[in-house]
């Protein structure tokens, strides 16, 4: 039996497509191992956010090399996508963009059998592409099932590659996400995170992300919990926000990506909203759900960002009290139009980061402590250390518990005992 070794960087969509290759390999009657010596294949699902990104991918493709010369080397997604140097890095078989990673299944059974065919190269017009790749999942890795409902962004901010990494916005059926779901949910897992690039622009005929949020809450009765990945502040609607309201299924978290609290670095960035309207539906949402946990995005040392457009910029962070920052330096990406504006030099953008992850973590210090003592609900996921588990409550805290095999994969209720640093300790209890 051939044994494959997966490397998936990157984002949700990418852990998605990687878990749907896996599974259509071991219905072929390869072996998919988490033990990346000696693999026969090596599937590396790469990531082209940032240039560390491109810079990991092309480390983690000569990693695989290096581990078996003799390996079918197969690369795929948004590094592929977007940089043609992928086509002459030596070692690589098959080598396949987005939007038609089903062809990547039979190219590496057809390699197998055939080790003298000729690099196998398939990157696709990815802006005009107009299909939703379906790609499914039947089984999954952790006690969090992912499910992509969404490919693609349109928004085309000034930094961003993505949009020409994964082209224009295409949607799943709205059944099929049903569908899915229901399977997901009959296997036994309580949580699943809707995925997308762009996931509020999803749309299925007339059923929009909140009228498909209301599908799945009426047709999965035996989803516990939905979660998710991310949404953009203007797509957070009157209607999600009622939901959010009038249904504790829906995770008390949300992901909302700010990039900036300067509204003229956000007007250069070419976003879609101000700071006035970010923090005014920041309170409508909060007077929905007073203590739901808000992340966001943060890119520190963007073009016109001044030491004063910095510190505007924190202040406002600090006023819409996230309880954590996920902080990006700046990264130039050839075929933006923020390459060709005034750059933040390297040792600023150094010195703002690193502020900024300071204050994350008195955020985040912080907002646990408001639940010190508290009793939450949590699933726990995995074993953590000796004698330790851990799960995520609604809220997205992760909590160490006292190892108990039982409650694996389980939902269960939580007091939160101690913070210390950042990390989060709590104990199972019989009753909320």
């Amino acid at each position: 039996m051939y044994k494959v070794g997966f490397i998936t960087l990157g984002c949700k969509v990418n852990i998605y497509e990687s878990n749907a290759l896996k599974n259509e390999l071991m219905a072929n009657g390869l072996e998919v191992s988490d033990d990346l010596d000696n693999c026969d294949v090596y599937i590396i699902n790469t990531c082209s956010v940032t240039n560390m990104a491109d810079a990991k991918s092309r480390k983690m493709i000569h990693k695989a090399i290096k581990l078996n010369p003799k390996a079918v080397i197969c690369v795929m997604g948004c590094y592929v996508q977007t940089n043609d140097e992928s086509k002459n890095i030596d070692g690589v078989d098959i080598l396949v963009g987005n939007g038609n990673k089903k062809e990547v299944v039979k190219q590496i059974l057809f390699k197998l059998e055939n080790p003298r065919s000729p690099k196998y190269i398939n990157i696709l017009d990815i802006l005009n592409t107009t299909e939703y790749e379906p790609l499914g999942v039947t089984t999954y890795d952790h006690t969090r099932a992912f499910v992509k409902i969404e490919d693609g962004c349109e928004n085309f901010c000034t930094y961003c590659i993505i949009p020409y990494a994964r082209g224009p916005v295409r949607c799943k059926k709205s059944d099929d996400v049903i569908n899915e779901l229901k399977r997901i949910t009959d296997q036994g897992y309580l949580e699943v995170v809707l995925a997308g690039i762009h996931t509020g622009r999803y749309l299925d005929g007339d059923t929009n992300l909140s009228k498909l949020i209301k599908r799945i809450l009426i047709e999965v009765p035996k989803l516990k919990r939905l979660r998710l990945s991310s949404i953009e502040i203007n797509e957070v609607d009157d209607d999600f926000i009622e939901i959010m309201r009038n249904n504790k299924v829906i995770a008390n978290h949300l992901h909302l990506p700010l990039q900036s609290g300067s509204d003229l670095v956000l007007s250069k960035m070419e976003r879609k909203y101000d700071t006035s309207f970010f923090l005014n539906k920041i309170n409508k949402i909060r007077e929905a759900r007073p203590d739901i946990s808000i992340t966001t995005d943060i890119i520190v040392g963007f073009p016109y960002e001044s030491d004063e457009e910095f510190s505007k910029s924190k202040d406002f962070i600090s006023k819409v009290n996230f309880s954590k920052l996920h902080v990006f330096p700046y990264s130039k990406r050839k075929g933006t139009k923020a390459v060709l504006m005034p750059q933040v030099n390297d040792t600023l953008k150094k010195q703002r980061t690193l502020e900024l992850i300071d204050l994350s973590k008195k955020l985040e210090h912080d907002y646990a402590m408001k639940f010190l003592n508290q009793k939450l609900d949590l699933i726990v996921e995995q074993k953590h250390d000796e004698g330790l588990m851990l799960g995520h409550t609604s809220n997205f805290l992760q909590v160490i518990l006292p190892y108990d095999a039982s409650k694996i994969g389980q939902l269960v209720n939580v007091e939160i005992t101690e913070v210390i640093d950042d990390k989060i300790y709590g104990k199972i209890i019989e009753k909320m």
